[in-house]
């Protein structure tokens, strides 16, 4: 598992981040919300190491890391899909997967027949470039390259934004479907509400670099966790 204790984060003289604590356990989706500009991206950015945390410790598997870079965190086995997509739109759709081997030992080089059943788009479409799919198939792109990486911890930043309902749809049976294999931890941020729901675990709530909601599924009202953002909406 992934867990972060007391992070924070600032950019120059701004404090982004104030004091977030995560857990991320195998077998389960942690949901991260809230509205834009709360500090979401930016606690996914330090869990992938792409930046720098002010303060607080992040532990892989019990163990606490030091200021790890991302390609470091991406070779222990953080699997970092973030919001955009960041394909390389001059790559095949074939290339961009395999951007994903050097995290990989050469003799594991290779795209398993398991991605091409899960997005069988990409198989139809492994010549055409990157830039000419898509939102929805750029989006099925960019999370079979991390799942390429074998990653044992999952961190899926606004996968169905922009995204139509039928792909939006698929990469929920995805997720659930890597959620119940028990041995990868997922970490969801996401602003549409019946989707984190139906996939959900576990619950953060961000307002303003701080956490103001958290807790097990179990442990929240569904209609309570929907009044808390929308009143942050309305805010």
């Amino acid at each position: 598992m992934i867990e972060a204790k007391n992070l924070t984060l600032h950019y120059g003289g701004s404090q982004i981040l104030h004091g977030i604590d995560l857990v991320a356990r195998p077998g389960e989706v942690t949901c991260v919300m809230g509205n834009n500009g709360v500090g979401k991206t930016s606690l996914m950015n330090l869990l992938a190491g792409r930046h720098p945390r002010s303060g607080g410790d992040i532990s892989f598997d019990g163990r606490v890391l030091g200021r790890l870079s991302a390609q470091r965190m991406a070779r222990m086995g953080v699997g970092y899909v973030p919001q955009g997509r960041a394909i390389f739109p001059m790559l095949t759709v074939r290339e961009n997967m395999e951007t994903g081997f050097a995290c990989l030992p050469r003799a594991e080089r290779r795209i398993p027949d398991e991605i091409f059943e899960s997005f069988p788009v990409l198989a139809e479409m492994a010549h055409r470039r990157g830039g000419d799919l898509s939102g929805g198939q750029q989006q099925q792109l960019a999370i079979a390259r991390a799942l390429i990486t074998k990653p044992r911890v999952l961190l899926l930043d606004e996968p169905t934004e922009g995204i139509q309902p039928n792909i939006i749809a698929q990469i929920g049976r995805v997720i659930a479907a890597l959620r119940d294999r028990g041995d990868m931890a997922i970490v969801l941020v996401e602003q549409f509400f019946d989707f984190a729901w139906d996939l959900g675990d576990q619950f953060l709530v961000m307002e303003r670099g701080r956490a103001v909601l958290q807790g097990p599924k179990a442990g929240l009202a569904r209609a309570d966790l929907h009044a808390r953002l929308a009143g942050h909406a309305d805010a």
